[in-house]
């Protein structure tokens, strides 16, 4: 856009964007569980299937979407529009997720029997259900407990191995391997080692700047990458099935962790911060007097200067020489973490001759409308951009943070209704790739059957790279099961429940075959890297992410002041670029462009193949070859699409028809047509309640249910009241599939003058019409 801020545009951008808020912010208060109809077992289906025997004759197996063997056409590389290709030059996309399945030998608990998952079946049953990459989240850092009292720089060999395992089973499969080595918040230290600021210390935060760390962190990197992997005979770094590196996960000087660095360390950070200021104004002195004079925590004598704690970057500055302050401060920060991940990305390519792409990071910052820019272009030393960001209401409860028990209580949380925290709605660094490389719809949320759709059909819309759907530990389908296999609980962190991946195979074949045209770029912000420092607000923010765990309900909120409202995520392309614009750029027309978008609460794509009503609750796909729904239905019943009608019966769910041959929808000879509905555990029951957020007295007050038993296997159900009519003369028959892609049956065929109506069987997600 043209710097000037055109008055009009900024009236324009703020009613609309009031408008919108007020719309998804009553949806966020009204769209809780108690609304929900009572959960009647009664009229469910229990889903329990075998194992998958991988039966050739399946009629849906997604395995050869897959090259033979991940990498045989060479490295993935960057196509210099924010796009991947393959080796061969053939664009790529991810439909992905994180697995630790194979991690280390199974050992059986007293709520997990046994047998093990066996990880070259897991590989097969990903890729017959269009998975392509998969993420292994692993912590290389050796275990202070058993490493040696010198041993830091000694990586953990059970997790190498596990590494060196999965690749190879993934590449087997046609799956590329995305490893993230790192988390901070595990990462624990000896006292023996020696290292600065003692053993008790957190290490949020100092890889980025602690000198014996990240000596150690390239120790770690070198072992797992030059050695061969004993299962290939090919050292990880020129192995072309290795797609991703990412160097560290979910860590930031920009969140609110920064203000836990503390003694020697946050002295070595301040005198870092004194020589950067002296570097900038001349000397220790000169700085301060810009500032405004010393303050509190300065010790120019030391040659240390302080650092403002978090929650002031995220406020307007007080006065000139306060601002001067701040933004010398974000600008050391900012370029302290862009030179560390300069410094991994060119070890790693150049020192260690890694073939694969790099990716910096993957967190938020303390604010998306001050902060998150800068975040993003600290990225830009490395090739690739990412964020992880999960979908969910408030849950609350006793293991809160990774099981579900009884007496846990939770609001229920749709997109449909709230399309301001659409998790892919994300603002794409101009030329850069964008995975989303942590994400679900997080149980107990019963409104997960609308993900794999909004998913596939948003991340096509932006540009998106991948979305990395978090995780398993099993083999194939999971089960209600203990989240440690000694408590009486329920796993949190799942996609494997029938709504979610059953959602996968016409979601994953739509998304990277590029059914789903990328949209126009709808808005673009050019910012100046003077106007990150200084923390100009963001024209453009997207939805910082809830973390069930950690956030309120207030933060599902679209961030404030922004000129170009949320729904422009739903248009196109929304994209930052860094540096002084092109004189020959064009900037997209935001105001007219939305004019043409949006109508009340409802908004299409520039495309013209995607409508989201969040009134009514519903997202519609109308392309040549796909044509989809998930939607509260019982707001709206009936769906008229380009060669498809969808009526439902259901409260609610997702429906499919995409074309496997990859003809049109209204001559494709082979047409799968998927449903997906709700389910819980046999047995589950759950109550309306409403009570104070945290059990706190002037905490928000909210309404939802609490959870009287979580049940047990199988899952049940919802069964589906739905029908179809497919206008295309040449289909003749309806084959009904079991979970596994198997043909098990018939449904009857009524003849049309333009084609077929069926019924969708009760108790089956896939029907493939021939």
């Amino acid at each position: 856009m043209p710097i000037g801020k055109a008055l009009g545009l900024v009236l324009f951008g703020v009613a609309l964007a009031l408008a919108w808020q007020l719309a998804d912010r009553g949806a966020v208060r009204t769209a809780t569980a108690a609304t929900l109809p009572a959960w009647d077992e009664a009229d469910t289906w229990a889903f329990d299937p075998p194992p998958d025997d991988f039966d050739a004759q399946a009629l849906l197996d997604l395995r050869q979407l897959n090259e033979k063997e991940a990498g045989q056409h060479g490295f993935v590389r960057l196509d210099g529009k924010g796009g991947l290709l393959r080796g061969d030059g053939q664009p790529i996309r991810f439909w992905a997720v994180n697995s630790d399945v194979g991690r280390s030998p199974y050992a059986a608990r007293p709520l997990w029997p046994g047998p093990g998952p066996d990880l070259d079946r897991h590989a097969r049953f990903l890729a017959k259900r269009g998975v392509n990459l998969v993420r292994l989240h692993r912590q290389l850092s050796p275990d202070p407990k058993r490493a040696s009292a010198d041993g830091m720089r000694d990586l953990n060999p059970e997790e190498r191995h596990g590494i060196w395992r999965a690749v190879a089973a993934y590449r087997r499969a046609g799956i590329y391997a995305a490893i993230s080595p790192y988390w901070a918040v595990p990462m624990k230290f000896r006292e023996e080692w020696g290292m600065v600021g003692g053993s008790e210390q957190s290490a949020l935060g100092l890889l980025f700047f602690d000198p014996r760390l990240r000596e150690a962190y390239k120790s770690w990197m070198r072992q797992l990458l030059t050695v061969p992997n004993p299962h290939t005979g090919v050292p990880l770094a020129r192995d072309a099935s290795v797609a991703l590196i990412q160097i560290q996960n979910e860590d930031s000087l920009l969140f609110w962790t920064l203000d836990r660095i503390q003694g020697p360390q946050r002295r070595a950070l301040e005198a870092r911060f004194a020589a950067f200021a002296a570097a900038r104004h001349g000397s220790v002195d000169a700085a301060l007097r810009a500032w405004g004079g010393a303050g509190e925590g300065d010790a120019p004598a030391e040659v240390r200067l302080a650092l403002r704690i978090v929650w002031e970057l995220t406020q307007p500055p007080r006065n000139a020489a306060h601002a001067r302050r701040l933004a010398d401060q974000t600008e050391f920060l900012t370029r302290l973490m862009h030179d560390f991940n300069a410094d991994i990305t060119g070890f790693l390519k150049e020192e260690l001759g890694v073939g694969s792409l790099v990716n910096a990071g993957n967190w938020r910052t303390a604010s998306a409308l001050r902060l998150w820019d800068a975040e993003r272009w600290s990225y830009t030393a490395s090739d690739v951009d990412a964020v992880n960001r999960y979908t969910s209401g408030l849950h609350e409860g006793r293991y809160v943070g990774w099981a579900i028990v009884n007496g846990d209580r939770y609001t229920a949380h749709s997109v449909l209704r709230a399309p301001n925290t659409l998790p892919v709605a994300i603002k794409h660094s101009a030329g850069r790739p964008m995975l989303l490389t942590e994400g679900a719809w997080v149980p107990p949320n019963p409104y997960a059957a609308e993900g794999p759709l909004l998913v596939a059909a948003y991340g096509a819309l932006s540009g998106l790279d991948g979305y990395l759907w978090f995780a398993t530990g099993v083999e194939g389908w999971g089960r209600p099961r203990s989240a440690n296999g000694y408590l009486a609980s329920l796993t949190k962190w799942t996609f494997t429940t029938p709504e979610t991946l059953g959602g996968f195979p016409a979601a994953a074949l739509a998304f990277r075959q590029g059914y789903i045209q990328p949209g126009e770029v709808v808005a673009h912000e050019q910012r100046s890297l003077a106007s990150l420092w200084s923390r100009e607000p963001a024209r453009i923010a997207e939805e910082p992410g809830f973390d069930p765990n950690r956030d309120s309900p207030d933060l599902m909120a679209p961030a404030e002041g922004t000129e170009i409202p949320p729904s422009a995520f739903l248009a196109g392309q929304v994209q930052v670029g860094f540096g002084d614009a092109s004189p020959a750029a064009a900037a997209p027309d935001t105001r007219q462009i939305l004019r043409r978008a949006v109508s009340k609460a409802r908004v299409q794509s520039t495309t013209g193949e995607l409508t989201l009503d969040a009134a009514q609750g519903w997202a519609k796909v109308d392309t040549p070859r796909v044509q989809a729904v998930a939607a509260h239905f019982s707001s709206a019943p009936e769906h008229r699409l380009a060669d498809v009608t969808f009526r439902s019966g259901n409260a609610y769910g997702a429906a499919w028809a995409v074309s496997l041959d990859g003809a049109a929808l209204g001559a494709s000879q082979r047409v799968l047509i998927q449903y997906t509905t709700q389910s819980r555990p046999t047995g589950w029951r759950d109550q309306p309640v409403t009570w104070q957020k945290d059990g706190k007295k002037d905490g928000a007050k909210l309404t939802g249910r609490e959870i009287v038993s979580i049940g047990g296997p199988p899952w049940r159900v919802e069964r589906s009241r739905l029908e179809i009519e497919v206008r295309n003369l040449s289909l003749t028959t309806a084959t009904v599939l079991d979970a596994h892609g198997k043909a098990v049956g018939q449904v009857p065929l009524q003849r049309t003058d333009k084609g077929v109506q069926l019924r969708m069987p009760s108790d089956a997600m896939y029907v493939v019409l021939r």
